[in-house]
């Protein structure tokens, strides 16, 4: 009869057989998971300056941030832990507009030193009104920016980004999806007169 040690040393061989006959292979690298769900849209409530529908899987947030005005939203995507800043401004001279225009530009410049591209183009939506768009590839904060103007009262800039360490070309499926969101969001873009500030 074997002892308790005796025992624990041949089932310890046994093992170490058993593991020895099997290759071990390394899986390769894995990305991260996205279940997309169909696109689908609400409007904006009517208390803002401007309206547009936004996707139903989100939820319009105040922006928090210590720099943030009265009409600032966040359009937050808990599934991606995604955010699109929206800032709106009211244009009082053609001074102050070249000034968010510069702004603009200056912002989506700033990530150059990550960028491995910045490709901008310039859209018309259905209502007439110009959206300039700036798609931004390689591990850059923001993916997609973009902003518009009516070049006489009001001003309204966006900007996607991801609260995420996971790298950029994992995250492309929900750049992708987020991406179609904003471009419905200026395409059904209006600007409500009555609820804007005084210039």
């Amino acid at each position: 009869m074997l002892r308790p040690a005796s025992r624990a040393v041949m089932l310890l061989i046994a093992f170490s057989v058993i593991s020895c006959d099997q290759t071990y292979t390394p899986k390769p690298k894995g990305y991260n998971r996205f279940d997309l769900p169909a696109h689908a849209y609400v409007s904006l409530p009517d208390t803002f300056p401007y309206s547009f529908e936004y996707s139903k899987h989100a939820r319009v947030l105040k922006d928090t941030s210590w720099i943030s005005d009265r009409y600032w939203i966040e359009i937050y995507y808990p599934d991606f832990k995604a955010d699109v800043h929206v800032t709106y401004k009211v244009v009082h001279n053609q001074d102050s507009l070249k000034g968010y225009l510069e702004d603009a530009y200056f912002l989506t410049a700033k990530h150059q030193v990550k960028a491995l591209a910045i490709d901008e183009s310039i859209a018309r939506t259905p209502s007439g009104k110009t959206v300039v768009y700036a798609e931004l590839t390689g591990e850059v904060p923001s993916q997609f920016q973009f902003f518009t103007t009516d070049s006489t009262f009001n001003f309204l800039r966006g900007a996607l980004y991801f609260n995420t360490a996971v790298q950029n070309d994992s995250l492309k499926p929900a750049i992708d999806f987020v991406k179609v969101d904003i471009v419905h969001m200026m395409n059904t873009l209006q600007w409500n007169s009555k609820n804007a500030p005084k210039p």
